[in-house]
């Protein structure tokens, strides 16, 4: 790796304040030194941080109120004063739990059921020289981990460590880390492994593939840890690595390959497993790439052209969204965005971040043609693929079988139309126009029956959106449905992301709180798209969830944003309970259970994000 590419170190660590996330102490310019643009963002961010605790104060006050009317009712008892939250020391309050009906503390169990044998150990002492004529009792060592009695299943739990700057595996039957890798030793001097997805594998206890983005520069500077990294190493690099039963291996890094480093989510087609797509919300561009090969099967960049050049308003009051073909150059066969080239934002929209592009608070080369493109999922058939543009609050349908041209375009705002019509300029070239946009969205996904397609409303909407997806053509896909709780206030809770069960019946939704209180699960029903459950208080930075492949275990990571509490957390999917958690390090921010079968791509992160 060249000196360009390493990071660099500030001469001196007090040359500047260290960036904090700590709400009640912001970062202060020195008297003759202005704010860096990350300090201004982190300051920025801990504002809003204050707003939202505000707001979600009101929101506790109101669900704790309503709980405690319920009880006058059901019991009867003497009329009691409502709980009041103390905004002031709200952080300290909900931090680590305990909010009557929001951040219930709850139980850690641990893993039981593990005895250490007698190993018959002899002494014979420092004279003792006669060779031992009786039997040793010899005992090899099967362990099982087990919650409360409960065995997961032999699935592998394939989790990324984000700043950790690896990835590690974990056999949810014995409870074990299987192996586990750091890029730092391969020469990236800024590995941030952000999102995964692996092939299938018939024994993944003995050995498995998987694809792994990661992004790179600025992102290492947006999260308040303190740092002497003064200008990051430029990363964005996708590793494909491999585990062969004893330990993981580095097999190529697929950015170098193509000239493509893209950072964000990682799908693999269902259909075959044998091509996958990797996109870039910073750059947006999305590549299919084909795995044996790793050779381009197409790219396809999306730019944002506003009506309006004011950024409060460049996206809600339309534009036109471009779409094209990118191609390698014709002389060396690889494209030029490797590291930080090509990409619009310094750093990433973070989850309920999008709104910090409004405002101007994100610097880039390219603000006003941000979409948020970072994400493509595929349909569970493998016949459509779906990239997510946040900024326009909807998808592009791309056709699998037709080198992935757009066919259609979804928004899923409440009251914005079902679709906009997408024009096509040339072979490489299309255009959706907007009149205007009413929210951001984030996150998708298909049922494993491909009869639905979600996606989460963000910010100005606070939402589950639903389509129908069932008719084979999607340029027929309708809304039918808009699942939210009628409690939220502003943008917390926030639906995030998701997965169905087996059977499609129902839909599980990770809620995000502001940090650093503990997030939850959501329980929807399919067939009503009502709320059934909440699951409360189970840890901060609740993000990607995934199902055991027999149906019967959720399971879900949450980080701590990158520092603070972190785990694994086990729900029992027939009653929709949480039974307990294991500890987990590093601050991961997605998952996947290995599959061992083509079927169960249907239910990983290929077809929801």
């Amino acid at each position: 790796m060249s000196d360009a590419r390493k990071p660099r170190m500030k001469e001196a660590a007090e040359d500047a304040p260290l960036p904090k996330l700590d709400v009640e102490n912001q970062p202060k310019p020195a008297p003759d030194k202005p704010l860096s643009p990350e300090q201004s963002y982190l300051q920025r961010k801990a504002e809003v941080a204050r707003q939202d605790h505000e707001v979600f104060s009101e929101y506790l006050q109101e669900k704790i109120a309503r709980e405690q009317q319920q009880k006058v009712q059901l019991a009867e008892p003497p009329p009691k004063t409502p709980t009041k939250v103390n905004r002031r020391s709200l952080l300290t309050w909900v931090a680590g739990t305990a909010v009557v009906g929001e951040a219930v503390t709850l139980g850690y169990p641990m893993v039981t059921g593990q005895s250490i044998p007698a190993q018959g150990l002899q002494h014979g002492g420092g004279t003792y020289t006669e060779a031992q004529r009786h039997p040793i009792d010899r005992e090899f060592v099967n362990p099982k981990a087990d919650v409360g009695g409960r065995n997961f299943g032999s699935w592998v739990l394939l989790m990324p460590t984000k700043l950790g700057g690896g990835t590690y595996a974990v056999n949810l039957e014995t409870g074990r880390a299987l192996a586990w890798i750091s890029y730092w030793n391969y020469g990236d001097y800024n590995p941030i492994s952000h999102h995964l997805c692996a092939f299938p594998s018939a024994d993944p206890a003995k050995g498995f593939e998987w694809i792994n983005s990661t992004q790179g520069g600025k992102n290492a500077l947006i999260y308040g840890i303190p740092t002497n990294i003064e200008t990051p190493g430029e990363g964005f690099n996708i590793y494909r690595v491999r585990f062969d039963g004893a330990q993981m291996e580095l097999m190529e890094n697929v950015a170098e390959s193509t000239g493509l480093g893209l950072g964000v989510h990682v799908t693999i087609d269902p259909k075959t497993a044998e091509r996958y797509f990797v996109t870039d919300g910073q750059k947006d561009i999305a590549a299919c790439f084909d795995r044996r090969t790793s050779r381009v099967i197409a790219a396809i960049k999306y730019d944002w052209v506003p009506n309006v050049r004011n950024l409060a308003e460049g996206w809600q009051k339309g534009g036109t969204l471009k779409i094209s073909r990118i191609y390698p150059d014709p002389k060396t066969g690889k494209y030029d965005y490797l590291g930080t080239k090509g990409q619009k934002i310094e750093w990433e929209m973070v989850p309920m971040g999008e709104l910090f592009v409004e405002e101007g608070t994100i610097p880039g080369d390219d603000v006003h043609g941000l979409c948020g493109a970072d994400g493509t999922i595929w349909h569970p058939s493998g016949r459509w693929a779906s990239t997510v543009v946040r900024l326009c609050g909807g998808q592009v349908i791309l056709d699998a079988e037709k080198n992935f041209e757009p066919v259609a375009f979804l928004q899923f705002n409440k009251d914005a139309p079902n679709q906009y019509p997408i024009k096509k300029i040339d072979n490489d070239h299309w255009e959706v126009t907007f009149d205007k946009i009413f929210s951001p969205g984030h996150e998708v996904g298909f049922s494993p029956d491909g009869r639905f397609l979600c996606m989460m409303n963000n910010l100005r909407e606070n939402n589950c959106s639903v389509f129908d997806s069932s008719d084979p053509d999607p340029r027929n896909w309708k809304k039918i449905a808009h699942s939210e709780d009628p409690l939220w206030r502003g943008k917390y809770p926030n639906p995030f992301h998701m997965v169905f069960s087996i059977d499609s019946s129902k839909l599980y939704l990770s809620i995000l709180h502001p940090s650093p209180a503990s997030s939850g699960v959501m329980v929807v029903d399919t067939n009503t798209w009502k709320i059934k459950k909440e699951i409360q208080g189970i840890g901060p930075d609740m993000q990607t969830l995934a199902i055991t492949y027999d149906g019967k275990y959720v399971v879900g990571v949450f980080s701590g944003f990158q520092r603070l509490s972190s785990g694994i957390a086990f729900i029992d999917a027939e009653r929709d309970e949480l039974v307990g958690i294991w500890p987990s390090n590093g601050g991961h921010h997605d998952c996947v259970i290995i599959p061992t079968q083509l079927e169960h791509m249907k239910h990983t992160r290929s077809c929801t994000l």
